[in-house]
């Protein structure tokens, strides 16, 4: 079934203040979104896009978008703290994700610090926070941008991720991106409307992939080996080297085999 903005609205929990937005093609939910938010739009306003032209993950990396098998979607928020717990929306989002692909599909899902869900050893999901931020360091707005591969492309993966990405579920069946879609959001609204309590929190370091395992750390262009730690109440990562310093991570990048 394709997406519906119906569907997804009638399958929500709590849809108070969400309006949803659905998009056969865009460039960038992300994009479009930031757009419609310069313009005044108020929070809880919801973009999908069946595919994405220009599609980006962090680092402006492009993320692979294409028409009938995943989600794409964007979320308008206007959060009353600082643009500097920006990693707050991410990590609530990333659990959101995992819980309701878990839900859904029946199998494990599992985040890898700090904005990606893998299920099966391959990625499944990439978040990316973006937002525009007020004199006083806090958020005018900001937007989150979810990419999800609900299922497998008819002709696969493109060449370069075929070997890293995945998808939620095994076979395509009746509705299962709208209520995945669904799940989502409310899942996501429901912390997000006590973020700064971090009810998420225990979900985050409960699902994450990298504790405890060796990873290699990725800054200013050099690579460390490290041992992954702990995630402290900020999602900070804490990282041991092989000197046996340790660091707090609160941005970044790690890789891990999977």
């Amino acid at each position: 079934m394709n997406l519906s903005a119906d569907t997804i609205k009638k399958l929500l929990k709590n849809d108070t203040y969400i309006n949803i937005t659905l998009l056969d093609s865009v460039d960038s939910t992300n994009k479009y979104l930031k757009e419609k938010a310069i313009l005044g739009e108020t929070e809880g306003s919801i973009v999908i896009a069946d595919s994405q032209t220009g599609g980006r993950g962090r680092f402006t990396r492009k993320f692979f978008s294409p028409g009938g098998c995943g989600i794409y979607m964007s979320l308008l928020l206007k959060p009353c703290f600082p643009a500097k717990d920006a990693v707050l929306i991410t990590a609530a989002a990333a659990v959101a994700v995992a819980e309701a692909c878990e839900f859904l599909s029946g199998k494990k899902a599992e985040i890898k610090w700090v904005n990606d869900v893998y299920m099966d050893g391959k990625k499944v999901c990439g978040i990316l926070t973006e937002g525009a931020i007020k004199p006083d360091g806090c958020f005018d707005y900001a937007v989150l941008g979810i990419g999800i591969n609900a299922f497998a492309p008819d002709t696969g993966f493109d060449d370069e991720i075929k070997d890293i990405a995945g998808a939620v579920f095994n076979e395509k069946a009746e509705n299962l991106r709208n209520r995945l879609a669904a799940e989502v959001i409310t899942r996501f609204f429901s912390y997000y409307e006590e973020l700064c309590a971090k009810t998420f929190l225990k979900g985050y370091r409960e699902k994450s992939c990298v504790t405890g395992k060796e990873i290699t750390v990725i800054k200013n262009g050099k690579m460390q080996k490290a041992v992954a730690l702990s995630i402290d109440d900020d999602c900070r990562l804490e990282v041991e080297y092989e000197d046996k310093t340790r660091e707090y991570l609160s941005s970044g990048e790690i890789s891990i085999k999977m």
